[in-house]
């Protein structure tokens, strides 16, 4: 009985030992401590993402804001979960192939977008929206091209 005990600590020992060292490999290989940052480079890491990345150091966004600003929420907790499942979503697109190309923004990013908008242009969205015949407009339906000029 002893013995099949220590067989199978040895055996999950290798498991999580293989399995960390896949994860480390795969998180120094595709630049993980990048996505971290508030770094735009890192967003250029994947190639498919650097005509976005191109884009946006022409926009006129390019002076006041970085990714994270237009993409993430403004808090840490929600920043850091949304590139948790970007990054989840991201890599095992990239890694099956499964990805439309050009690359669409989902529709939880484009809520998010809506709210950075809405957060920065805090002063003319409330006018906007204060109008009480207006319905709700959405700022990146009109100003898509607006951070990553095409």
């Amino acid at each position: 009985m002893a013995r099949i005990r220590k067989i199978g600590l040895v055996i999950l020992g290798v498991s999580v030992g293989t399995l960390a060292g896949a994860g480390a490999y795969t998180f120094v290989y595709a630049r993980g401590a990048s996505y971290l940052t508030d770094d735009p480079a890192a967003c250029g890491n994947c190639h498919v993402m650097r005509d976005h990345l191109e884009g946006w150091t022409r926009s006129s966004h390019h002076a006041v804001a970085v990714c994270n600003d237009c993409h993430a929420p403004h808090t840490l907790a929600g920043k850091y979960a949304t590139k948790a499942i970007n990054g989840f979503n991201h890599s095992l697109a990239f890694t099956t192939g499964r990805f439309p190309d050009p690359i669409r923004i989902t529709p939880m990013n484009r809520a998010i977008t809506e709210q950075a908008c809405r957060h920065c242009h805090a002063a003319i969205t409330a006018m906007i929206d204060a109008r009480p015949e207006a319905e709700a407009i959405s700022c990146v339906r009109c100003h898509d091209g607006v951070g990553h000029m095409r």
